[in-house]
């Protein structure tokens, strides 16, 4: 806490209780309009007491103060469990979910940045096109006429009217910037007929509907190959305008595979498909930059307005930074307040460290790290005053040398006079904290409670894993493995890399680094070939609901079902409450789900099966004395001592390796950190030898003391025989690594460049790039 600083009662967020998930009756007293750090080890229970508690009643009280007509339209919030919580302020939650993928979406629109560059250009844009909306990629050009009868003086007069509405969307690609161009031969086989499944596409069995509105509709015979069909029947085939058939007595719509696979598929957005069914388009679909607008998204209208040459189409193409000085030359006395704005939003970016992108980069590209800054550009500026900012690892992909920026902006946060809450594990973050919250002793089960409170010299002196670990620093390693092969990448020239050639070393460990920007994700996800043999294991979220959870998503469930079914002797879908086996009360969910219409939903344990999800019948049923919901009740750790052996205990033991396995086996994976879902994805990939695998930021959410459980789970990785390449910023991955890959020097157009080849040692040694400089500052070199 600051120096002279004394806490009364309303001084302080006061937590009495507070039993959300894994938190053991914590109490805690948080200063206000102090930078409080919430630390302790993976799962100790730190998101539970600043998300799933504290902000979560904080915005629970403001939507209720809202009318309940509007309170229905809001996400329902369920009450935390805690005795009590006073002193509470609104709270802003920055969080590191990802920001909607949908492809619409961009920097620009997420921001307002873009909504404000419209109206500026259809003030002074030359030539006059219209007002904002002529400037928008959203809204089409549209035009109609037609005869309106309404009543005048009690007569009825009928008048011909018309309308124009001038959108800036291009019409060929309807403002999504690029078209898809279809490869014919992954949807159908030309050898077979539609009798013999000649249709490639998933869902498309040869006696389901949808094979059978073709080859029942009256156009096609459906025992001919395709290659022997006519030019109408391959027409009718391909690209038929939907007509109306009768197919056994029941009328339908005919249309052709193109177009029905267009409107099913292709034109949603690509990261909400089925993992099999985004496989398939992958294939099938080849996009590209839309001819007609350069990939722009808007149409000729749009771009022909300008400004000092530069179209609102350049404008969004530039790197914020250049946009800055661009901005800087427009001095028109007639947009002086709008300008004022826009350069205040834009120098947001540039101060959160986010001034290497463009407006008009697409949301659903950015990284957790990327979003979250972009979310905070709204607050940087913000005149607001006693809010609570809660943050979750703000730090999460940047580069120690970005970390001191993020530091400056959460200062100036809290010396506004707001609290600032944030979890974080950065010894960066934690040094200027005011107040310090460990949590632990362990995680899951063994942790949910407060080890330490106050600021972070007694931390050093408390003696908790967090208080230990705050000054280790890994040493760089005295010998690194030989390469055993390379993979090469030449002339490599995605988003801002220019022409890099690079060997990548096979068969030991490679860090690629370098600032938030450099160009690090590009060279790697944009040049590593595809191959059987190439795990990638990156930060896209994993898509689950309340009633997925690891047992579902890493397949042990099935394992686990198949035991009890044998031992038994019952069917396995007995044991699964998505089935046979839920509890008829609350069909598997384990609560009871009270909708009360206008007001607010509220959840209760469900009696009948106290919260198991599973029906009395099931529960009867044992494997070596536990039954089904005391099985999925347990930790990774735990479960993987009941199955000593198969299956299930190799998967269980790679969760533990990756630092899962205080995770129970049935906790819903939407109530997973970024973090944790990543290195689930991670334990689940680790089967294969003699693979390359590609990690994108592994420590991601983990505490000092589990990144040397990562490094030695790395280690074992190369020692079995695979290649690792690791995009990662953490400074203790960087002296373990065998070889480093430094791109630079900037972010944007000043990074795309290979800085540094060669073994940490050597980085060290010699380089003056910012990694070398942080890295031997780390290692006390």
């Amino acid at each position: 806490m600051a120096e002279g600083h004394v806490a009364d009662s309303h001084e302080v967020i006061r937590v009495v209780g507070a039993r959300e998930n894994n938190l053991k009756n914590v109490s805690v007293d948080i200063p206000k309009r102090r930078l409080s750090v919430f630390t302790g080890v993976s799962g100790s229970g730190k998101s539970s007491l600043v998300f799933g508690t504290i902000a979560n009643e904080s915005q629970r009280l403001i939507n209720e103060t809202y009318p309940t007509f509007v309170q229905q339209f809001m996400g329902q919030l369920n009450r935390p469990e805690v005795d009590a919580l006073e002193n509470v302020s609104p709270a802003i939650i920055v969080d590191q979910e990802r920001m909607g993928s949908n492809a619409r979406s961009t920097v620009g629109t997420a921001t307002d940045a873009h909504a404000m560059l419209r109206l500026l250009f259809s003030r002074i844009g030359q030539p006059h096109v219209g007002s904002p909306q002529a400037f928008s990629f959203n809204i089409p050009s549209v035009s109609g006429a037609g005869a309106v009868t309404f009543e005048k003086g009690g007569k009825k007069v009928k008048e011909r009217r018309s309308f124009e509405i001038t959108g800036g969307m291009c019409p060929r690609c309807e403002g999504l910037g690029e078209v898809s161009d279809i490869d014919l031969d992954e949807l159908f086989d030309r050898e077979k007929s539609l009798s013999e499944g000649a249709i490639a596409v998933p869902g498309y069995s040869v006696d389901g509907w949808m094979v059978r509105q073709f080859a029942e509709s009256g156009f096609l015979d459906a025992d001919k190959k395709i290659k022997d069909y006519t030019e109408q029947e391959l027409a009718d085939f391909l690209y038929k305008e939907p007509t109306k058939v009768r197919i056994q007595s029941i009328n339908m719509t005919y249309e052709g595979l193109v177009p029905k696979l267009t409107k099913s598929m292709l034109q949603k957005d690509r990261d909400s498909l089925q993992p099999h069914i985004r496989a398939f388009v992958d294939r099938a679909v080849k996009f590209m930059p839309c001819p007609d607008c350069g990939g722009t998204r808007l149409n000729e209208g749009a771009r022909s307005s300008k400004i000092r040459g530069i179209s609102i189409a350049d404008a969004a193409a530039m790197q914020i930074t250049d946009l800055a000085e661009w901005l800087g030359t427009v001095d028109d006395p007639e947009v002086a307040p709008l300008m004022k704005t826009l350069r205040e939003t834009i120098a947001s970016f540039i101060e959160i460290g986010l001034g290497y992108l463009s407006l008009d980069r697409a949301s659903g590209t950015l990284s957790g790290g990327e979003a979250q800054r972009t979310k905070m550009i709204r607050h940087v500026r913000s005149p607001l005053t006693d809010i609570s900012y809660v943050f979750d690892e703000p730090t999460a992909g940047l580069h120690p040398h970005d970390i001191q920026r993020m530091n400056r902006l959460l200062q100036q946060l809290r010396d506004k006079g707001n609290t600032v809450l944030v979890v974080e594990h950065k010894p960066e973050v934690i040094e200027i904290a005011d107040h310090v919250v460990d949590l632990g002793p362990g995680a899951g089960k063994a942790g949910g409670e407060v080890q330490y409170e106050g600021d972070v010299a007694g931390l050093r002196a408390s003696g908790t894993i967090t208080g230990r670990h705050l000054d280790d620093r890994a040493r760089l390693k005295p010998s690194t493995r030989s390469a055993k092969g390379a993979l090469e990448i030449r002339g490599a020239t995605q988003h801002n890399l220019q022409g890099v050639d690079v060997d990548i070393p096979l068969g030991i460990l490679t860090v690629v680094t370098g600032v938030a920007g450099s160009g690090k994700s590009s060279l790697i996800h944009g040049n590593v070939p595809a191959f059987d043999e190439v795990v990638v294991v990156d930060q896209s979220p994993i898509k689950g609901n309340r009633r997925s959870s690891p047992a579902t998503y890493t397949g042990i469930l099935d394992t686990v079902r198949t035991a009890f079914a044998k031992a038994n002797g019952v069917k396995p879908a007995l044991f699964s409450a998505n089935s046979e086996g839920a509890c008829p009360a609350c069909r598997g969910l384990g609560v009871i789900i009270t909708n009360l219409g206008f007001t607010q939903t509220v959840e209760t344990l469900c009696e009948l099966c106290e919260g198991s999800g599973f029906s009395d019948e099931v529960l009867e049923y044992r494997l070596d004395g536990k039954n089904i919901a005391e099985v999925l009740a347990m930790s990774a750790s735990d479960a993987a001592e009941f199955f000593g052996k198969g299956p299930a205990h190799t998967i269980l033991v790679r969760m533990i390796d990756v630092g899962l396995g205080y995770i129970t086996l049935g906790q819903a994976l939407n109530t997973l950190s970024g973090g944790e879902r990543q290195r689930l994805k991670l334990a689940i990939s680790m089967a294969k030898k003699g693979a390359i695998y590609v990690l994108d930021e592994p420590t991601t959410g983990l505490h000092l003391a589990d990144v040397d459980n990562m490094l030695g789970m790395l280690d074992r990785l190369v020692d079995a025989g695979n290649s690792v390449i690791v995009i990662e910023h953490h400074q203790a991955v960087m002296a373990h690594a065998d070889w480093i890959i430094d791109l630079g020097p900037g972010a944007g157009h000043d990074g795309g460049r290979i800085v540094f080849e060669g073994t940490p040692a050597d980085l060290v040694a010699s380089s003056e790039t910012l990694t070398a400089v942080h890295l031997r500052q780390y290692v006390g070199a």
